[in-house]
């Protein structure tokens, strides 16, 4: 199968290296590392299966020329990939039939090597650690700082102060902003009593951890998965969210539909009556992207596979109060899912 590729990470699992200006052509046995010379020397050591074309000006003419010389009739793309600019200049003048796909690397990719799974433990391994100190700096001089403040400590934490780098830009939400599943800091101060909720990850050899936890700023506030609150609407909350996503992992085995993980988790909330603060899919894939396949949602009937490697992270978000999202990765391992 002939296909060209410009995403970063779908090129990285292709040849081992990537940058942020280069195109991939894969064509029969030959593959073509395209890039300019600030890249070329580094990729030439890195790259063993592919060879480093240096383009000085246009790297779509580069790969048009590459195309024309081996007389390509058929390339598979991934139209995400390309601006309507760039894929005109590629295309334009060339007798060649583009056919696209979307996603199509991350369909390649779907399906975890063990090598992989190993890559994505040692990830959310240095995750948790994250999270535990990110714990302690909460207990120790948490009180009295904004979300912003505490966002840069988090990825100052998170990242060893640069030795790792982070999955995302990290969630740090206090009470109300809670509630927003993908919130912004702001300059709401932490106080005594709060409910913070923390979503966090980092990468590992370019594989990523993702995971969310919940705490409440008393003596002393931590992310361990069992929580006591003193208000009660706190703890059915957080409880009802706990239970939804160990259903969900229940029934997370080789066969079902991805679908079906996201109906285990929505029927708990929907049962404690909270049915419409549910308001995202339960989960996502992950690996070299932080957002891969398959889609945890009502909607995907992809079918679960071994190896393969998704979050489960329900949640309820009440506008004005607060919101609770608890999130674990997962991966089916013979025949079943369990927490990476």
């Amino acid at each position: 199968m002939n296909f060209i590729l410009k995403n970063e990470n779908a090129v990285y699992y292709e040849c081992g290296f990537s940058c942020d200006n280069v195109i991939f052509l894969k064509l029969g046995s030959e593959a073509f590392f395209i890039t300019d010379g600030r890249y070329t020397t580094e990729a030439k050591e890195n790259i063993k299966n592919a060879e480093v074309v240096t383009s000085e000006y246009d790297l779509q003419k580069t790969a048009r020329e590459i195309l024309r010389k081996n007389r390509v009739k058929k390339l598979l793309y991934d139209p995400l990939d390309w601006s309507v600019e760039d894929f005109y200049k590629l295309s334009s003048k060339l007798n060649c039939y583009f056919k696209k796909e979307r996603n199509f690397s991350q369909k390649k990719r779907i399906i975890k090597t063990d090598k992989e799974i190993e890559l994505l433990k040692k990830a959310v391994k240095l995750g948790e650690k994250g999270f535990e100190r990110f714990g302690s700096y909460l207990k120790d001089e948490g009180i009295g700082q904004n979300e912003k403040k505490l966002f840069f400590k988090a990825i100052e934490i998170l990242t060893m102060q640069g030795e790792l780098s982070v999955s995302f830009d990290p969630i740090v939400a206090i009470n109300e902003n809670a509630a927003k599943p993908h919130s912004l800091p702001s300059e709401d101060i932490l106080k005594k009593g709060d409910l913070l909720l923390f979503d966090a990850g980092v990468k590992h050899k370019r594989y990523c951890s993702d995971r969310t936890r919940m705490t409440e700023i008393n003596d002393n506030p931590h992310f361990g998965i069992k929580q006591n609150y003193k208000d009660k609407k706190r703890q059915k909350i957080y409880d009802t969210v706990l239970k939804a996503k160990d259903e969900a992992l229940k029934v997370a085995k080789e066969g079902i539909k991805a679908k079906d993980i996201d109906k285990a988790a929505r029927e708990v909330i929907d049962k404690a009556g909270y049915g419409k603060y549910f308001i995202h899919s339960t989960g996502h894939g992950v690996g070299l992207d932080i957002h891969e396949l398959p889609v945890i949602s009502k909607r995907d009937e992809t079918i679960l596979k071994e190896n393969m490697v998704f979050t489960i992270e329900p949640g309820i978000y009440l506008p004005g109060e607060f919101g609770v999202r608890i999130e674990d990765m997962v991966t089916i391992r013979n025949g079943k899912g369990e927490i990476v």
